[in-house]
This record gives C-alpha cells, structure tokens and sequence, in this order.
C-alpha cells in the first residue's frame, strides 16, 4: 500500500519483504539480453567475473553455450574475493525471454524480457526471501540494491560499452562491487 504524505512524496507501508521486482528498458535485441543471462560469456561481461555453468553429467558449459534446466552454477564478482562465492542451480528456462535460478539462501530470481512501448524490458523478480530481519536487510534490501546496479550495468555496457563494476578488490564497500 502507498500513501502521499504531505503532498512530498510517497511512503511505502506494508512491504513485501518476501519479494521485489527490479527493471530495466535496454535498447538491445531481445536474443542478445537472453544470451547475457544464460551463458558464461554474457554473465561475464556485465555481472561477474567469473560464472562458471555445469552441465547435469558435470562437464562445464563453454563459453557461449546456453545453459539448460538442471545445470548448476559457480559465481565470483569483481571486488570480493574468492570467499564470496554462490552456488546454485537453473530451475527454469523457456530458451528466448525467461530464465529462473536459485540465489542462495536469498531465494529465487526469475529473469523476464518483455517488450513495452516498442522497448525491450528486463525484469528481474526475487522472491522466496526469507523474512527475518537479518534477511531483509541483506537479501530484499541488500540484493535490490545490487540488481539495481548490475542491471544499470548491464545497459551501459549493451548501449555503450561503458563498464562500471569495480573491478580492484582492495577497494571495499563500493557500490559498484
């Protein structure tokens, strides 16, 4: 529910802290949006510095090979180190417009690229987060704020090749690591 306060502004009251919705208009074809979701290179080359897809008999995906339903996966990020890492699988996928990954302890995201208004859109919705206070912080607010600049990445570097992840691990707490 939203109420006005004063005329000032909007304050949102009775949060999902369950779930979020993040989006983003990206002025690229829609394959090549799917492609930086669903193989190493594109996850690569806007997200992570490394993100390595297995296939279900254990051999590793190359590089631009799409992942399928039941690969599991290995993510590191530029400005951590290798202790920060995530594993976890493909729940589902449709091939063109919708990928689905576990996320951890911080639930499921679900990718979806939509056309509006002649736009391509991508949506990322997180959901299934775990609703204690520790986790709302670090999972609702904490993984909003980072899909919210990964997928500004994301756009800069489809539209303009302009990368913004921090990419030195001696730089900490950055929004951009």
């Amino acid at each position: 529910m939203i109420h006005a306060i004063s005329g000032i502004g909007l304050v949102r009251t009775n949060a999902d802290w369950g779930r979020f919705v993040v989006r983003i208009n990206i002025n690229a074809p829609k394959q090549m949006l799917y492609d930086a979701w669903a193989t190493r290179a594109g996850m690569e080359s806007w997200f992570l510095r490394l993100s390595e897809f297995k296939k279900r008999n254990g051999s590793m995906r190359d590089d631009t090979e799409p992942v399928e339903k039941g690969d599991t996966y290995k993510w590191l990020w530029h400005g951590w180190p290798d202790e920060t890492v995530e594993y976890g699988e493909i729940i589902d996928l449709n091939e063109t417009d919708r990928l689905q990954f576990s996320f951890g302890k911080a639930g499921i995201c679900t990718v979806q690229i939509k056309t509006e208004e002649g736009e391509n859109i991508v949506e990322l919705t997180q959901e299934e987060i775990p609703t204690d206070e520790k986790s709302k912080q670090e999972f609702h607010v904490g993984c909003k704020t980072g899909w919210t600049f990964y997928l500004a990445n994301m756009k800069s570097i489809l539209e303009g090749g302009i990368d913004l992840r921090n990419k030195n691990e001696n730089l900490q707490r950055m929004l951009n690591s």
